[in-house]
C-alpha cells in the first residue's frame, strides 16, 4: 500500500446523486473532501429514465434546493421539458418535474463540483475501509493508495459486487459497460453489519428515428414552464421536447410471456427485492394479469441524440423477446433497439443501523448515503446525500447535528421512515408517506429550510436575502388585504367572470380573495391589488404564496396543531444507553425493537413495527420517573 500524501476531512464514496451532494456540501461546509469514483465522465449519471422529479419526488429536490445543493440547479439547466404534475388536486399534491437532457445532465454536475474550493475528484475503486477503535480513519484503493480521512461517506449505489441480467446471460457490473465495485461489503459484514441484495432494473433505448409518433399521443411540457430552483438567476426553459405516450396489447404480452422460461426474474436466478412501485414489465403482465394494456411514456434523451427511453418497458427478457414484443406496441413496428433492458441485482444494507445523521452506529464517523440504504429514485439519494455529508461536516466540528423532522420536510420523512422503521424492499418517496404534506408543499421549501441551513452555514447570504424578502413581502401583502376594502365596482367583473357571486356592497379584500373560484392571475386583475404588487416590487412566487395561504389556511393551522401534539413526544429524549430490560412492563417485541433500533425520542419510539401503544405509554411514565 502507497500512503498518499494528502490527508482529507471527508472521502466520498461513489460519484452518483448521492455522492455528488454530499461531496458538494462538506466541502462548502469548510472541509476538505475528496469524492472517489470509477469514471468521471459519468458523474450523477442518470442510469434509469432521464428526468427530475414527479410526484413527492420534486419536493425533495426543491428542498434540496432550498438547503442550499445542487440537484434542482443542474435539473433546471439541463431541462428540455417541464411540467407541475397534480395541478387538478390541491397545492399539497403539485409536484414539479424536469425531462432532461442525460449528457448535459452529468457534463453540468461535474462543472458544478469543479468549482467547489477544497473539493478534489479522483478515479479509483475503494475496496477497503480502515478502522481503528471502531472509528473510521480511511480508505484503501484498488490501485494500492491508503488515503487518511477523518470521515467517510459510502454511496456505492448498484455497484457493490453489481449483477447484470439480460435473458440467461449474466455478468458483473454496476451499470451496463461499466465494472462493479468489490470489497467494501466484506469489509462491512467482518465489522459486523448486515447486508441484503435488492434489484432494479431499465428498460430498453430506441432509436426516434425508427418510431411512428402518428400512431402516439403527444404530451408536451407547461405552456408556462417553472423551474426547480429559487434562484432567480436560474431561468425557465424557453423552448421545449415534447414526450410521447403509447400502451402495450394482449399480443405485446404474449410475446413477453415466451421468454419467460429464460427470465432471471422468474427462474429464481435473481434473489433480490425489486422496486413494488416500478415492476419491469414481465412483473406487471404477471401481477396484472387482468389488464390488457399498460402505458408507456417515450422520452427523450436530449436536445442533440435520436435516442428515446421506453419508460414502463423495464425488463430482463433476453434480447429475441424485446426485440419482437417491442415491435409489437403501436409505433414501435420498426423501432430499432440502441440499448437493452437489463436488471441488475446489488448488496444493500439495512438502514436501521444508522443514526438519523446517518452515520452508523457500529463505527463512528461512517455514513451511508443513497441505494446503499435500499432507496431507490435519484431524488431519495441525492436528499441522503446532502443530509450525510452536512452531518459529517458537523460533526468534525463537534456541532450539534443537522435533524430535519417529519413536519419540516419530506427529507425528514424519508430517513426517518429508513432509520426507524428499516425497509425490506427498494424505499420510494409518496405523498401518502408524509403526514403533515399540506405544510411541505414544494412551493415553501425555502421558507421552510433555507433559514435552517443558512444557521449551519451551507445555504448562501444571497439565499436568505431572498428568503426574507419573500417573508417581508408576505407579511405586508397579508396585512394590506386584511386592511383594505374593495368596491363592488372594482371587483365584480373579475367575479361574474369567474363564476362566482359578485357583491353588493364594500368587502375587505381579503374576503374576497379566499375565493376558492379566483388565482393568482384573477387578484392581479384588481387594480388595487396589481398596483401594490407593483409598487413593493413583489414576484409572482410571493403572490402564489398569498393565495394558496389564503385558500387553505384553516387545514395549513390544522396540520400545525397536529405537529404540536406530536412534537410532544418527540421532545421527550431516550437517553443514548437506555436500558430496556429495567423495564420490565415491555412487551417481548417491542424490548427487542427498541434495543435494536435505539431510538432517540419517544415520538420515534412509538413509529418502530412491533413497539406497542401500551409500550410507549409505560416509557413514557418511567421517563416521567
Amino acid at each position: 500500500m502507497i500512503k498518499y500524501p494528502e490527508k482529507y476531512d471527508v472521502i466520498v464514496v461513489g460519484a452518483g446523486h448521492a455522492g455528488s451532494e454530499a461531496a458538494a456540501a462538506a466541502a462548502n461546509l469548510g472541509k476538505k473532501t475528496l469524492l472517489i469514483t470509477m469514471d468521471l465522465t459519468k458523474i450523477a449519471q442518470m442510469s434509469c429514465n432521464p428526468a427530475m422529479g414527479g410526484i413527492a419526488k420534486g419536493q425533495i429536490v426543491r428542498e434540496i434546493d432550498a438547503l442550499g445543493g445542487y440537484s434542482g440547479i443542474v435539473a433546471d439547466l439541463s431541462a428540455v421539458q417541464f411540467r407541475m404534475l397534480n395541478r387538478s388536486k390541491g397545492p399539497a399534491m403539485w409536484s414539479p418535474r424536469t425531462q432532461n437532457d442525460r449528457a448535459l445532465f452529468t457534463k453540468i454536475w461535474r462543472e458544478q463540483l469543479e468549482k467547489i474550493p477544497g473539493l478534489d475528484l479522483m478515479v479509483d475503486m475503494v475496496t477497503y475501509l480502515t478502522i481503528e477503535n471502531e472509528q473510521v480513519k480511511g480508505v484503501k484503493t484498488q490501485l494500492g493508495l491508503e488515503i487518511e480521512a477523518r470521515a467517510v461517506i459510502l454511496t456505492a449505489g448498484t455497484f457493490m459486487n453489481g449483477r447484470i441480467y439480460i435473458g440467461d446471460t449474466k455478468f458483473g457490473g454496476g451499470r451496463i459497460g461499466e465494472p462493479k465495485s468489490y470489497g467494501l461489503t466484506e469489509t462491512l459484514n467482518d465489522l459486523g453489519f448486515e447486508s441484503g441484495r435488492m434489484k432494479t432494473g431499465t428498460p430498453p433505448r430506441v432509436d426516434m428515428r425508427s418510431l411512428d409518433f402518428s400512431k402516439m399521443e403527444e404530451q408536451k411540457g407547461d405552456e408556462r414552464p417553472g423551474k426547480f430552483s429559487f434562484l432567480p438567476e436560474i431561468k425557465p426553459l424557453e423552448k421545449q421536447l415534447s414526450c410521447w405516450i403509447t400502451y402495450t396489447n394482449p399480443v405485446v404480452h404474449d410475446t413477453l410471456r415466451l421468454g419467460f422460461e429464460a427470465s432471471p426474474l422468474f427462474s429464481g436466478e435473481i434473489e433480490g427485492t425489486g422496486p413494488r412501485y416500478c415492476p419491469s414489465i414481465e412483473d406487471k403482465i404477471v401481477r396484472f394479469a387482468d389488464k390488457d394494456r399498460h402505458q408507456l411514456f417515450v422520452e427523450p434523451e436530449g436536445w442533440h441524440t435520436y435516442e428515446m427511453y421506453v419508460n414502463g418497458f423495464s425488463t430482463s427478457l433476453p434480447i429475441d423477446v424485446q426485440i419482437e414484443s417491442l415491435r409489437r406496441v403501436p409505433g414501435f413496428e420498426k423501432a430499432k433497439i440502441i440499448r437493452f433492458g437489463y436488471a441488475i441485482e446489488y448488496d444493500w444494507f439495512p438502514p436501521t443501523q444508522l443514526y438519523h445523521t446517518l452515520e452508523t452506529k457500529l463505527i463512528r464517523n461512517l455514513y451511508f448515503a443513497g441505494q446503499i440504504n435500499g432507496t431507490t429514485g435519484y431524488e431519495e439519494a441525492a436528499a441522503q446525500g446532502i443530509m450525510a455529508g452536512i452531518n459529517a461536516a458537523l460533526r468534525l466540528d463537534e456541532k450539534e447535528p443537522f435533524v430535519l423532522q417529519r413536519d419540516q420536510a419530506y427529507i425528514g420523512v424519508l430517513i426517518d421512515d429508513l432509520v426507524i422503521k428499516g425497509t425490506d424492499e427498494p424505499y420510494r418517496m409518496f405523498t401518502s408517506r408524509a403526514e403533515y404534506r399540506t405544510l411541505l408543499r414544494q412551493d415553501n421549501a425555502d421558507l421552510r429550510l433555507t433559514p435552517l441551513s443558512y444557521a449551519i452555514g451551507l445555504a448562501s447570504e444571497k439565499r436568505m436575502r431572498l428568503v426574507e424578502k419573500k417573508i417581508r413581502d408576505l407579511e405586508r401583502l397579508q396585512t394590506f388585504v386584511s386592511a383594505t376594502s374593495i368596491k363592488p365596482e372594482d371587483v365584480n367583473p373579475v367575479l361574474t367572470a369567474k363564476n362566482t357571486p359578485e357583491i353588493r356592497q364594500g368587502f375587505k379584500l381579503r374576503k374576497i380573495l379566499s375565493r376558492p373560484q379566483l388565482d393568482k392571475e384573477d387578484y392581479m386583475a384588481i387594480d388595487v391589488f396589481r398596483d401594490f404588487v407593483a409598487q413593493h416590487h413583489m414576484d409572482d412566487d410571493t403572490v402564489k404564496q398569498l393565495e394558496i395561504q389564503l385558500k387553505y389556511e384553516k387545514y395549513i393551522e390544522k396540520e400545525k396543531q397536529n405537529a404540536a401534539k406530536w412534537h410532544k413526544l418527540e421532545d421527550i429524549k431516550i437517553p443514548e444507553n437506555f436500558d430496556y430490560d429495567k423495564v420490565p412492563s415491555l412487551s417481548f417485541e417491542g424490548r427487542e425493537k427498541l434495543k435494536k433500533i435505539r431510538p432517540r425520542t419517544l415520538g420515534q419510539a412509538g413509529r418502530i413495527s412491533g413497539v406497542s401503544p401500551s409500550d410507549i405509554q409505560i416509557l413514557w411514565v418511567y421517563m416521567g420517573r
